[in-house]
C-alpha cells in the first residue's frame, strides 16, 4: 500500500488494484477508514471527528489528484506524493 501523504499524524494510502468505487485509506493511531474520492464521504471504518473533518477538507482540495492516483493504482503504476494539509 503506497503512502501518498502524511500530515498531523494521519497516513493516507491507496491500494493497488483495489475495488470500486475510487477511494483511499487513512490511518490515525488505532483508527482506520476509507474515504470515497468522488463523493468525499466515509465509506467504512472509524476516525475521530476532528481528523475526519481534516480528511474531508484535504480530499476536497486534492480531489483531481486523488482521482489520477486511483487510476494509476488500478494500472499498478508508480504513485506520486500529494501535498499535506497545511
Amino acid at each position: 500500500m503506497p503512502t501518498i501523504c502524511m500530515f498531523r499524524g494521519i497516513k493516507i494510502y491507496i491500494n493497488y488494484r483495489d475495488h470500486q468505487p475510487p477511494h483511499f485509506h487513512a490511518s490515525y493511531g488505532d483508527y482506520e477508514c476509507s474515504i470515497n474520492i468522488n463523493d468525499i464521504e466515509l465509506m467504512n471504518g472509524e476516525m475521530p471527528n476532528k481528523q475526519l473533518k481534516m480528511l474531508f477538507g484535504w480530499t476536497a482540495l486534492h480531489q483531481e489528484e486523488l482521482q489520477e492516483e486511483w487510476y494509476l493504482a488500478r494500472l499498478q503504476k508508480e504513485l506520486f506524493p500529494i501535498d499535506p494539509l497545511k
